[in-house]
């Protein structure tokens, strides 16, 4: 598909919907496994250094993953543009989003290096880090923010390769990259030959040498499929501003209510707080499962809607949604089927009392879940970033108000917990899907007739 030229008149969509989704979704899902898999060989080297360094491998990835998670309207934005651009047939004006959305990332990433060489003592001594784990995180930070740049360009990259629909590249890349940082692991934290053990820092050096190499390919991936174009026009800067502006209003909410979540099963006590912990991850990994058909969705949708066929960009909605919430069904099953397995691999012995309820109320909730993804991945395809920047703030102020008043005293709190995140979920869905079926307010879905898919 990629190495076709496309048009929204003769897509591969048209004909084959569902073989089209899933065709662009495998790669995708694989790409963004790739990561999480790096960081448990990351944790299990640094393990054996001892709990100082594995405390302080904790402290510096959880602070960086959120900073970075921050930009990540570069990738987001400048997939939905250049699929737009894509859909119009205009490569020259995708080539300058491409190309204004590396050179942010590059500014971006060299201001974080900046900033990010003042305020990591401040910021690691607020995670609450003190002695050698402060010293180790500090010096595990210094290294890896010097990866910042490569780190928002291979984002904005990704973002421009995937709204071209090309998601077998970024995949390439991401397996490519965390295969260098896992074969330098063990070279630059115990020493080979002539190189010196480096502990902690070794791995921040590894994590910034394959960071950059990821970068430098991702940008030639760009160069080779559409080329540079330095003819940016100031309405291009400011939407990209604007998207830049919601998404990050939107994460902050996000992040927020998820702070509060784990802050309130903590204060509970060390058993609901550990069983909060094991729900969540689990939570976390079943997202790279559902962003994988939102982040196709995405490209598909801005594809249909830069060529002005909004029937057709209904028809994407309604067939991610499909397979999402058959993903969400799928997921609950095995959440269900698997609990006892879940339990004794990540649960203590005294915390499995409060678990399985709540674990219960986390299975109940997937498929919303599922559309919560899904809807979130379509909206951003067509543009609808300050919808979803209001539903956002909504849900969480309205969660995070229940979960504040919540009486941490009762036996079932842990439940109620996650009965609270169940109905901010299926609130981020409900109004993520009316947006679309039928069309709430100024919807970009607006059907011209009541036609809405075939």
């Amino acid at each position: 598909m990629e190495s076709e030229p496309l048009t929204s008149v003769d897509h591969p969509f048209k004909k084959a919907p569902h073989k089209t989704l899933v065709i662009l979704s495998i790669p995708v899902l694989f790409s963004l496994v790739a990561e999480p898999v790096t960081g448990l060989v990351d944790t299990a080297f640094i393990a054996r250094l001892g709990s100082s360094p594995l405390a302080a491998l904790g402290v510096g990835t959880t602070i960086l993953s959120g900073i970075f998670w921050v930009f990540n309207f570069l990738g987001v934005g400048s997939q939905t543009e250049v699929a737009r651009r894509l859909g119009r047939e205009d490569r020259s004006m995708a080539a300058a989003i491409s190309t204004l959305a590396l050179l942010l990332g590059v500014i971006c990433g060299f201001l974080l290096i900046g900033l990010g060489l003042f305020l990591i003592p401040w910021t690691v001594r607020a995670m609450g880090a003190t002695g050698d784990v402060f010293d180790q995180a500090v010096q595990y930070m210094v290294i890896r923010v010097f990866g910042a740049p490569a780190v928002l360009v291979t984002l904005a990259a990704f973002g421009v390769l995937r709204g071209l629909q090309n998601m077998r590249t970024p995949l390439k890349i991401a397996v490519g990259l965390n295969v260098v940082n896992i074969a330098l692991d063990p070279v630059l934290i115990f020493g080979w030959g002539p190189v010196p053990p480096l502990g902690i820092a070794g791995a921040a050096l590894a994590s910034v040498v394959s960071q950059w190499l990821g970068a430098l390919w991702a940008v030639a991936a760009m160069q080779a499929t559409l080329g540079f174009n330095f003819r940016l026009k100031g309405q291009d800067v400011l939407r990209l501003f604007h998207i830049g502006g919601d998404l990050f209003l939107r994460t902050g909410f996000l992040m927020g209510f998820l702070v509060l979540t784990t802050r309130a099963a903590t204060q509970i006590g060390p058993d609901s707080g550990a069983a909060h912990q094991a729900i969540r991850q689990v939570w976390v990994m079943s997202a790279l499962l559902l962003d994988a058909f939102a982040i196709s969705g995405q490209s598909l949708i801005g594809f249909f809607m830069g060529g002005g066929r909004v029937d057709d960009a209904r028809r994407v909605a309604w067939v991610v949604c499909q397979w999402s919430v058959g993903a969400g069904l799928a997921i609950g099953g095995s959440m269900l089927l698997g609990r006892e397995l879940a339990a004794a691999a990540l649960v203590p012995l005294t915390a499995r009392p409060v678990f399985f309820p709540a674990w219960t109320m986390a299975i109940l909730v997937q498929p919303a879940n599922a559309l919560a993804f899904a809807s979130d991945g379509i909206h951003w395809g067509s543009g609808d970033f300050r919808y979803l920047r209001n539903v956002m703030m909504g849900v969480t102020l309205a969660g995070g108000l229940a979960l504040l008043t919540l009486d941490l005293a009762r036996p079932d709190a842990l439940v109620w917990i996650w009965g609270i995140t169940g109905g901010w979920i299926v609130g981020r869905a409900a109004f993520g899907v009316l947006r679309i079926w039928p069309g709430v307010g100024q919807s970009p879905f607006a059907p011209k007739d009541k036609v809405w898919h075939k």
